[in-house]
């Protein structure tokens, strides 16, 4: 319940309609509980009288009653529905909000399914709370309290059947939940499995059949499947007992009122009217209890939900920004100093170790390392998307982490080893670069990445739909679109992981010359091919995590037997 009070400050301005449809819930109820009193003295004053005139008197009163809690129940919907759906909407946005402001660090605690499922199905799960749950919250006590108080008024004696059925119904009520609560949360984890498996096979649709695996993406699908499947009617063939030991009890309750009631009739101390009016009060507190128990297991499943998505909320970003940050970047000169970095606090070994590098501004340095070397991670160090362990890296003679995040990777512009196009327009895409670029500006990056030459083909040109994450281009028109985009944010520091792997060696060296005219512009390229980077005023080379050998191509030439090897493995097989 803690989790779910602490996501109540997310109703916002929605928090009037949630309160305005509890009142209006009080109210229907009060109509509704009129109602047996009334028709109580309809039988025992009207019909046992044959007072037509009255009968219909009370009658109309009853019918008035009932349209009056006709319309608020009505009106209620509406300011429930508004009062969910906001609230959903309000925490869905506090959701994505908190994602965006994490670092990868944080985002490496979470599969992606399982944020999607926080984001979708467990907003879901809280909106349904609020609007299955607020109105038997609500009405539930207020019909059960009154309920009993005028049953109490119009015969004591019978009234004390309450006092044997409710205790057993909450033990009953207690037991279902305390079962029932631990195995929401694993249902909720299923899902997390299901949408995983969902996401992974649509990703990697083409690969799926370019192996002709339909079949065992299917039988693992089918696995997940089945066991949310099992998992669900575990969870929900355990919750809906509540229903028939109400049921039962109901009933019970209701007999035993009638055998008693129809013995006090017959002995002259109880008035039919009194009896069936006694008997509609008993149904309302009954029924109130049964719903009381199915908000019981509303907010079971909702508590389960809240902490879920508290869990993304109270993430604290483990980057942080100085309370005065640095917001202008002199220059692209960078310095690495005895920098070491591991992923986790709890890893027993660095990923990189004492890497020191002096880059000077509107240079070039050259990375090269076999995989899982480190070198992906060490250009990631350099924008902040994680902190350094050890040592410090200073960009334009500042620590990186003396700048705001955003004046730092507005200075530093990188290609990512995973190239990755949005939904929308070639236009759209490049503009994340520079919103306000025109088409002559669009036009201008697109050449120097050598995208100009394919974009020129296309009938649309920069009006070119992409598809979804950019199925409508080449892996190497991707790239080349990807380094375009780069471009146009007129970094200080430009980086590309790996980002001319999908060209040919003719259209990479066009952009490495283009490139290279660029004035001011610290550039930074980690490559597998020695062709890319020969030309680079200083090479870095890096073996596991470790800086192994620095200096220009005629240096480590003579110098590094990695360069040496790496170089007659290449040239050897006439790449460069």
């Amino acid at each position: 319940m803690k989790r779910i009070a602490q996501l109540f400050h997310l109703f916002g301005d929605y928090r009037r309609d949630l309160v305005i449809a509890a009142l209006l819930v009080f109210v229907e109820t009060c109509f509704e509980l009129i109602i047996p009193t009334m028709m109580a003295d309809l039988i025992d004053n009207g019909v046992a009288y044959a007072d037509v005139e009255y009968m219909f008197l009370k009658g109309g009163q009853m019918a008035l009653c009932a349209i009056l809690a006709l319309a608020t129940g009505l009106t209620y919907a509406r300011f429930a529905a508004r009062a969910a759906y906001g609230w959903g909407a309000n925490i869905r946005r506090a959701e994505y909000a908190g994602i965006q402001s994490y670092a990868f660090s944080n985002i490496d605690r979470y599969e992606t399914s399982s944020l999607v499922t926080r984001l979708t199905s467990d907003v879901t799960v809280m909106q349904n709370a609020i609007n299955n749950g607020l109105r038997p919250l609500v009405r539930a006590p207020v019909m059960c309290a009154l309920g009993v108080f005028f049953s109490f008024t119009m015969n004591p004696e019978l009234a004390l059947v309450f006092l044997v059925i409710t205790p057993l119904l909450g033990i009953v009520l207690f037991l279902i939940v305390r079962s029932v609560a631990p195995m929401y949360s694993r249902l909720q984890k299923t899902v997390d499995d299901l949408n995983g498996v969902v996401e992974e096979n649509l990703r990697a649709v083409r690969t799926v059949k370019a192996f002709v695996r339909d079949e065992y993406e299917e039988s693992k699908f089918e696995k997940v499947d089945k066991t949310l499947y099992h998992t669900a009617t575990r969870t929900n063939s355990r919750a809906v007992l509540n229903l028939p030991m109400f049921q039962m009890a109901m009933y019970i309750c209701v007999l035993c009122l009638m055998f008693f009631g129809g013995m006090m009739v017959l002995d002259g101390t109880l008035l039919v009217g009194q009896l069936t009016g006694f008997l509609s009060y008993v149904m309302q507190v009954l029924n109130s209890m049964m719903m009381l128990s199915n908000v019981f297991l509303l907010l079971t499943r909702s508590v389960a939900s809240a902490d879920r998505i508290c869990q993304v909320l109270d993430e604290v970003p483990s980057l942080e920004e100085r309370e005065n940050p640095v917001r202008t970047v002199k220059d692209g000169g960078i310095v690495f100093d005895h920098v070491s970095f591991r992923y986790s606090e709890k890893a027993k070994e660095n990923t990189l170790t004492d890497i020191s590098l002096d880059i000077r501004p509107g240079s070039t340095l050259g990375i090269l390392g076999g995989t899982g070397s480190g070198k992906s991670t060490l250009v990631q160090l350099i924008d902040r998307l994680y902190d350094v362990s050890e040592g410090r890296i200073t960009v334009g003679g500042v620590d990186v982490r003396d700048y705001s995040l955003q004046t730092l990777r507005d200075a530093v512009a990188m290609v990512l080893q995973k190239n990755l196009l949005f939904s929308g327009t070639v236009r759209d895409n490049l503009r994340w670069g520079d919103e306000e670029a025109d088409d002559e500006t669009l036009w201008k990056a697109c050449g120097m990445a050598g995208a100009a030459e394919f974009l020129h083909r296309f009938p649309a040109g920069l009006d070119t739909d992409l598809g979804q994450g950019g199925v409508n281009v080449s892996g190497g028109q991707k790239q080349r679109l990807c380094i375009a985009r780069a471009l146009l944010k007129k970094p200080k520091v430009l980086i590309l992981d790996d980002s001319t792997s999908a060209v040919d060696t003719a259209t990479e060296a066009s952009i490495r010359n283009a490139l290279d005219r660029l004035d001011g512009v610290t550039k930074i390229f980690i490559a597998q091919r020695i062709s890319t980077v020969m030309g680079a005023d200083l090479i870095a080379i890096l073996d596991d995590g470790h800086l192994v050998a620095t200096g220009t191509h005629d240096e480590l030439i003579a110098t590094s037997p990695i360069y040496q090897e790496i170089y007659r493995s290449q040239t050897k097989g006439g790449v460069l």
